[in-house]
């Protein structure tokens, strides 16, 4: 019988590989690395219960090798491909994300593992956008990036004939895999050649920075890999020591006891030099696309959650705003910890108001004592309900990553051009919804941790939902 390499294991060799081409391509990400590793550390020996409760839902194995990617692609044809690469390695598309929201012409969406323990073994997720040349007001020159785009080919052969391999065949063998990983990790790889000349360059560039980056080049370079810090705020005060300038806010929700969704920050994109279609290198050209990211993650909300949050960031965002150069930024910073301040900022409190999503263990291996409700069992300590891990991404967050490394740390609000229905026909398949999957793992996990203690007659009492 075939032996085939796990998704799990594939998605590990691929995302090592990843970081190492990156770390090459941009040594800043290296000392970026460093200072997070510096601050988990730091910030485990600090806390004990925090590395307790990592420990203990199998959490903290991952830290070290959790990255999210980014990466832009031009066309339908090359969303389509994209999906095919990573479902080889267990990668699945969850949600969907409008950024035209901030005047950001793409819509994405996220690959990434979907069950609880692919995730644990190794979480990484790559955001994936879809330039909309539709929101394109130059008509001429979006059909001039159309020609463009239609003319370029990001995979390589023998990638895409692996991922027929593994289609047809049910998964890959470990040889087939380490191919498969080293022809996929060309398309995500940086080419200073553009494939437009200056002038072509210039014009998209007037257009939309975000624009330029997708179409003048040969493929989807990765444009960024973000690990996870356990403290944003101390990586944040970090990153000027070590020589690097952060943005001016941490993106998200503010400072909390009990972290929710994601807070994020970044430092500005890279000036790279590049070499324009019919010039030399002597003839000079520069490019800024890629930059450093770092995110702290919290719990995953529910939909009441959800409009809690974004009821809080709206107020915040109509009372204060960034400018271009970051000013206004402590203002900002004010305004965000005032209108958070009313969020409940306790695990205990978050779950009994259903305002976010746990799973749940059991603290034995055998049956206890009938209990009458889950919180008699959690009072006791027979059961544990720890906080899910929020997985995915925030519009808002993400286009404020995308502003500032686009040149600017100012603020924008616009209307919503949303159409998950172009962007599923393009990607090939539906975007699995994230609530439902932070929904079925925390059921998921209670029904076994019942079962464990003996105590399924629960599920039908009110409090066991």
């Amino acid at each position: 019988m075939t032996q085939f390499l796990h998704p799990d294991e594939i998605r590990t060799l691929f995302s090592g590989a990843m970081s190492e081409m990156y770390r090459t391509e941009v040594p800043q990400y290296g000392t970026l690395i460093d200072l997070v590793n510096d601050v988990n550390a730091e910030t485990l020996a600090k806390d004990p219960e925090l590395k307790k409760r990592m420990e203990d839902s199998g959490e903290l194995g991952r830290l070290g090798i959790e990255r999210h990617g980014a990466i832009r692609v031009g066309t339908p044809e090359e969303l389509f491909g994209i999906r095919r690469i990573f479902a080889v390695m267990g990668m699945f598309p969850v949600g969907y994300y409008d950024l035209s929201v901030a005047g950001i012409p793409v819509h994405s969406t996220a690959f990434r593992p979907i069950d609880p323990e692919s995730l644990n073994n190794n979480p990484f997720r790559v955001f994936c956008s879809l330039l909309r040349l539709e929101l394109v007001e130059d008509r001429e020159l979006a059909a001039k990036a159309e020609s463009v785009l239609a003319n370029r080919k990001i995979f390589t052969d023998r990638a895409l004939e692996l991922a027929g391999v593994a289609e047809a065949n049910g998964g890959l063998t470990e040889a087939e895999a380490k191919e498969f990983v080293s022809e996929a990790l060309e398309t995500f790889r940086w080419h200073n050649e553009a494939t437009v000349c200056s002038n072509t360059y210039g014009r998209l560039h007037d257009a939309h920075r975000l624009i330029a980056d997708v179409v003048s080049f040969k493929g989807p370079h990765i444009n960024h890999l973000t690990p996870r810090a356990l403290d944003i705020d101390a990586v944040q005060e970090g990153m000027p020591k070590r020589g690097i300038t952060p943005k001016a806010i941490i993106e998200g929700p503010s400072r909390r006891k009990a972290p929710i969704f994601l807070r994020q920050t970044s430092f500005k994109a890279l000036e790279e030099s590049v070499i324009f279609y019919g010039q030399t290198e002597a003839d000079g050209g520069t490019h800024t696309a890629r930059f450093g990211e770092i995110e702290q993650r919290g719990v995953a909300l529910t939909a009441k959650g959800r409009a809690m949050y974004d009821e809080a960031l709206n107020k915040t965002r109509a009372n204060a705003s960034v400018g271009p150069a970051g000013e206004g930024a402590a203002d900002y910073v004010e305004e965000l910890a005032k209108q958070f301040a009313s969020f409940p900022d306790d695990y205990d409190v978050l779950r009994r108001e259903d305002i976010a999503f746990f799973q749940y263990r059991a603290t034995t291996d055998k049956a206890v004592p009938q209990a009458a409700s889950i919180e008699e069992l959690l009072s006791a300590g027979h059961l544990v309900a720890d906080p899910q891990t929020y997985e995915d991404f925030l519009p808002v967050s993400a286009a404020g990553i995308f502003q500032s490394n686009l040149g600017s740390d100012a603020q924008s609000n616009y209307s919503t051009a949303a159409n998950q229905g172009a962007f599923e026909t393009a990607l090939g398949a539906s975007v699995q919804d994230e609530v439902a999957l932070y929904e079925k793992a925390q059921t998921e996990s209670l029904v076994a941790a019942l079962e464990v203690l003996g105590q399924t007659h629960l599920l039908s009492v009110p409090d066991a939902a």
